[in-house]
This record gives C-alpha cells, sequence and structure tokens, in this order.
C-alpha cells in the first residue's frame, strides 16, 4: 500500500521501545517464549521522563505488558539479568535502563560480565541530548577531539551490539538488530542502544506493524557430513581420548546426549565451570572439573591424552592450566562448537554445530567403537582416588576455625540436587570447581569468565526469578560481600526467597594466597587496621559486622559457629520463607583441596625479596611446560 496509508500510531521514542519489546519472543524446539519478560531500572535525569513514564504509562493503561523491577546498583542489575539469562539457557533475559552519566556507566562492568560469558543482557543507557542544545549537560563528557562522544562510549568494546538511536525512526533498525544479536548463540552478550534523554520522549508516527509479535527462531545449526566423518575418525585413531564438556553443552540442552555419547563410547568427560552438571559428578564417566583448579583424575588424563573433544567450550587459561594440562607431544583436538572462534581453537579438527544435533551425529558415525577396557578402568580408578580425597577435604576438622571446604561439605550435606549454588569469585570457585558434587547443570552457577567480584547476590535476584521453584544459595566471601550487597534489598522488596551464606575471613583469601605463591607475603589482602609502626594495613582485624549490615537491609541474619552450627543453620534458612544470610566466619589460611596444575600468573624478574626470588624461580620452571597447540 502507499507509504501515506500505511496504518501508524503516535508514541514517544521510549513508548514505542517498550511497546516493542513486550511483542518479541524466542522459540526453540517448538517451544515459544518471552525474549524480554521485563525491566531493570534506576531512574534519573535522562530516563525518569522517558522509559520512566513509558513503564509506568504501559503499567497504568495495558498496553503493554512490560513489568518494571527496582535495582539499589546499576551493575547489580545487568548481574541479575546475566543470571536470568544463563538460567533461562540463553533464551529469555532483562533490558536494563540507567540514568545519564555515572548510572549508565555503572552498567559497563556488567556488560563485559555478560559478553565475556555469552549471555545476552539489552543495556538502554540514557545519553547527552542529541539536539545539543543544552550543552554541556549535567554529567556530560567534553570530548575535545569529537561532539558527538559521549560517556557512553565505553560501552562499545565491552558490546557485541552497539547503536545509539539520535532520531526516533532510528530505533526501528536498532531495536531488531538488537533482537537479533541477543537471539543468537554465536553472536550473543551485552546489546547496547543508547538513548539521548531527548529523543525518548520525542514523538514520532510509527508503523503499527514494527509493535506485531514477533518469534525469534534459535536453530540448531546440523553438523557438515564430512566435517562428521573427519572428527569421528579421529576418535576412533585415538587410544586415549578425553571429552571437555562446557558451557555449550547446557545452553544446548545437550546433557543426555553426552552421557549417552560417554557411555557408548567409554570416553571419559572432563568439565568446566560452565559445563559442570552435564554430566552427573557420580556417572562412570565423570571425571570432574579440569585445568588449574581441576581434579587430580581429569588432570591426569588430560597430561596423556593422544585426542581431545572439546564440546562447547572456549579452552580458558583456568581449563588449560595456562597451556600447560594437555602435555601429551602429539595431542590433537577436535571441537564441536556453534562459535567458529571456538571450534578453531588449538588448530583443532572444527565440526560447527550445536552440541546436541553434533552429539548425536557423531554417536552415530562412531557405532561400534569403544576405548580400550583397559583405558575405561584407569579412568574409573582415577575418579575414585579423587573422590576419596574430596571427601577428606570436605570433613576436614580442622579448628579451631573451620576450613572453607568443611563450610562446603556441610553445604552439600544439606542442600538438595536441584538447589542452585552461586558463585563467583575468590576462592571458593577453586574450591567448588574441584570439589562440589553437581547432578543438576542449572544447580552450579558459577561464574567463572569473567570472575567478578559483586555478581554473586545479585546474581541470586536473576536465578530466583528466573527459577522460583528451586532454592538459590549464594556463596559469597566478605571481600565480594563488601563490594555489591545491596540487592539483599531487592531481594526483600521483590518478595524473593534465596539463602546467603557469607563466609568471613577478613580479607581477601584467594589472593592472600596467591599472593604467598608468588612471592608477595599476602601484601594488601587483609582487613586490617594499619599500624602505626610500620606503616602498613597489618594491625588489629577491622570491626566490621556483616551480619548487622545484612539485617539492617532488611534479611533474617543466622551467625553460625563452626561447622554443626552452620549445618543447623541452613536447614532453618530452608525452612524459612524469607530471605536468610547465614554468616560463618573461616580460616583464611585453612588447607586448599590438593591442587594437580598451574596458572599462569608472571612474578617479578628481579626483586630484593627472598621470596619473590623463590617463586620466579618456580614459574620459570612452569614455564618451561607451556606450549602452544598446534
Amino acid at each position: 500500500m502507499p507509504l501515506e496509508t500505511v496504518p501508524t500510531v503516535r508514541l514517544t521514542t521510549a513508548q514505542a521501545l517498550v511497546r516493542f519489546l513486550a511483542a518479541q519472543h524466542a522459540e526453540r524446539d517448538g517451544i515459544e517464549q518471552r525474549l524480554i519478560p521485563g525491566v531493570w531500572g534506576i531512574f534519573g535525569h535522562g530516563n525518569v521522563a522517558g522509559l520512566g513514564q513509558a513503564l509506568l504509562q504501559a503499567a497504568r493503561t495495558g498496553e503493554a505488558d512490560l513489568p518494571y523491577h527496582l535495582a539499589r546498583n546499576e551493575q547489580a542489575m545487568v548481574h541479575a539479568a546475566a543470571a536470568y539469562a544463563k538460567m533461562r539457557d540463553r533464551l529469555q533475559t532483562f533490558a536494563c535502563t540507567a540514568s545519564t552519566g555515572p548510572g549508565s556507566t555503572n552498567m559497563i562492568t556488567g556488560a563485559a560480565l555478560a559478553t565475556a560469558n555469552r549471555l545476552p543482557v539489552l543495556l538502554l543507557p540514557s545519553d547527552m541530548f542529541a539536539s545539543r542544545v543544552p550543552d554541556p549537560v549535567l554529567q556530560q563528557l567534553e570530548d575535545t577531539r569529537a561532539g558527538d562522544v559521549s560517556v557512553n562510549d565505553a560501552f562499545r568494546p565491552v558490546s557485541k551490539y552497539f547503536d545509539r538511536v539520535s532520531r526516533p525512526e532510528q530505533l526501528i533498525p536498532a531495536a531488531l538488530a538488537a533482537m537479533r544479536v541477543l537471539t543468537d548463540p554465536v553472536e550473543t552478550g551485552a546489546v547496547t542502544l543508547c538513548l539521548p534523554q531527548d529523543v525518548q520522549a520525542e514523538a514520532f508516527d510509527w508503523p503499527v506493524d514494527f509493535f506485531r509479535r514477533r518469534v525469534w527462531r534459535v536453530g540448531r545449526p546440523a553438523p557438515e557430513p564430512a566435517a562428521v566423518r573427519r572428527v569421528a575418525a579421529l576418535l576412533r585413531s585415538a587410544e586415549r581420548p578425553l571429552i571437555v564438556a562446557g558451557g555449550g553443552v547446557v545452553y544446548s540442552g545437550a546433557m543426555a546426549e553426552l552421557r549417552a555419547f560417554a557411555e557408548a563410547t567409554g570416553i571419559p568427560v572432563a568439565d568446566t565451570h560452565a559445563g559442570k552438571g552435564a554430566i552427573p559428578w557420580d556417572h562412570p564417566s565423570a571425571v570432574g572439573g579440569l585445568g588449574a583448579t581441576g581434579t587430580s583424575a581429569a588432570n591426569a588424563l588430560a597430561a596423556e591424552a593422544d585426542v581431545v573433544l572439546g564440546v562447547g567450550t572456549r579452552y580458558s587459561d583456568f581449563t588449560t592450566a595456562s597451556h600447560t594440562v594437555f602435555a601429551a607431544p602429539d595431542v590433537t583436538f577436535a571441537n564441536l562448537n556453534v562459535a567458529r572462534l571456538d571450534a578453531a581453537k588449538h588448530a583443532a579438527e572444527m565440526l560447527l554445530a550445536d552440541a546436541k544435533s553434533g552429539l548425536a551425529a557423531l554417536a552415530e558415525a562412531l557405532e561400534g567403537w569403544s576405548v580400550g577396557d583397559d583405558y575405561r578402568a584407569e579412568a574409573l580408578r582415577l575418579a575414585d582416588e579423587w573422590r576419596a580425597t574430596a571427601d577428606r577435604c570436605l570433613r576436614l576438622g580442622h579448628g579451631p576455625l573451620p576450613a572453607q571446604t568443611e563450610i562446603l561439605g556441610a553445604l552439600g550435606e544439606v542442600l538438595d540436587d536441584a538447589d542452585v549454588v552461586i558463585n563467583a569469585a575468590g576462592s571458593m570457585p577453586g574450591d567448588l570447581q574441584m570439589l562440589w558434587r553437581a547432578r543438576d547443570p542449572k544447580a552450579y552457577h558459577v561464574e567463572y569468565a569473567y570472575s567478578c567480584m559483586g555478581y554473586e547476590i545479585a546474581a541470586g535476584v536473576g536465578a530466583k526469578l528466573a527459577a522460583p521453584e528451586r532454592e538459590v544459595v549464594v556463596l559469597v566471601g566478605d571481600g565480594s560481600y563488601l563490594m555489591l550487597s545491596s540487592e539483599i534489598a531487592t531481594m526483600v522488596a521483590e518478595g524473593l526467597k534465596a539463602i546467603i551464606v557469607i563466609v568471613q575471613n577478613h580479607g581477601f583469601a584467594s589472593i592472600g594466597a596467591l599472593s604467598e605463591s608468588l612471592g608477595s607475603q599476602r601484601f594488601g589482602t587483609a582487613y586490617r587496621y594499619r599500624d602505626d609502626e610500620s606503616g602498613l594495613l597489618d594491625g588489629d582485624v577491622l570491626p566490621v559486622d556483616l551480619a548487622a549490615n545484612a539485617a539492617s537491609l532488611g534479611a533474617d541474619v543466622i551467625s553460625a559457629n563452626g561447622v554443626a552450627e552452620f549445618r543447623e543453620a541452613l536447614r532453618k534458612a530452608k525452612a524459612n520463607p524469607r530471605v536468610t544470610v547465614v554468616h560463618v566466619e573461616t580460616d583464611p589460611r585453612g588447607p586448599n583441596p590438593p591442587g594437580s596444575a598451574w596458572w599462569e600468573v608472571p612474578v617479578s624478574e628481579v626483586s630484593e625479596l627472598d621470596s619473590t626470588r623463590t617463586a620466579r624461580a618456580e614459574y620459570d620452571a612452569h614455564k618451561r611446560h607451556q606450549r602452544h597447540y598446534l
């Protein structure tokens, strides 16, 4: 029809965006669901009269179903959106709106986390005036090199798609492009649409079709038959193959296919943080976490593996132990991945496909083939040996303060298989990868691509919204807690039940141990008064009361002294319908699980300190085993 007869509706840019987002859906395997079920936001100048007004109008009139959630910190709301997307297999996420200036730039860390983890989040930072009439506006960056640069340009390197909507009609292609990236398993991550504050409030005659119900199909790319044959031939030639299961197995929903493939072929399965639970911890093929914080079983098998099949893994430096864990001189890789970037790593034979369809095709191509009985028996023996070691770590009897591993042991005794454990930073991710016994991949929620301190409590909000039927348990050290505990108030306001376990050791236990191993003597890693004589922060312990702090934010609080009290506190917390914080102190020097691999952190090449010179000698020794996989 002629353009002048195309049906239109007059709305502001913000009102149009709200109506558009409410009409977007994602579909995979015939199941449709809302792509953007709601918006997180903190209002200030820049969005209060734009998106704020639009969301209020939608709620009052019913013209668009897009619920609003109030966060307490802009970084935290992006973490909540990312955690929600992770729990929902990247098929749903939230939009996040913030005010001009610091409100918006506070979201950058969350954007980096989402993109590093390849999790979709939609960011709507408010921007300076497109008209540039009130110039410079409050909180505007004045760049002497260019007139169109704002602080929001800092989102560019951490976003998978970035656009600035400087005229209302630009929203149409920008919004459609945003949905395309959010629903692309290869390209997904943070998507940023900068919205100048005057444009948000500007009216335009929008084509009605812009607001029609749209379904974005998330397909399952099938593998090329020739590539399947090549990878199958490589595996048939192997005597000591190993599977590395990554997050792609989980997001694809390929857990059953992975188990069936491992059972048929006898290939042992090691996992990454993102892949933990893809195969149950006690499955005969499971050998546990791989790499710098991996199990002795997985790392021993990796050291002698001749063919490594990576499934949905991006091979982080922790997974490869900084390129030292795969030690066989002639080790060869085959990578099944939907992303060419990851499929090509380590000069691998590439199998570009969705994990579910790719594993099914490989299973068919390898029908009748299996590893030798001796190799199966060796993998079982190594896994059993590690489980005995883990049992000892989880029940140490350390005192007077318990070791962190004992807290994890008590937690594992009380929680059910479907209860979600969330963590991101400090020493706990390493302990969890080695010791946590996951049967359900959604029950293990450790963010370790960006390992962002402060993620945990905010992620608890997102995880609980995504899976209200599950118990959500946030594991957070005092370091992360002090960085970002504000979303406890959000949990209370939203009526979200979660258990928050604060493990207090008066400092940064992980970095303290790392500092000591690198010859830096735990410098700057403890929460202490400054000592008048030394001039350093090594005086008495600070009188910080995290339990009282949590209570002030509206949570119920239980303080536990020792493992037995902690175990009982957890049971009470599970029975409590409200947000409950369980506070327990641990020994920062408590024994860690025995390591069996390396992680590269450079040590000073010259030093006046004996401790640093010793650490450098150890570093040089490890470097000799490092290699490119070619």
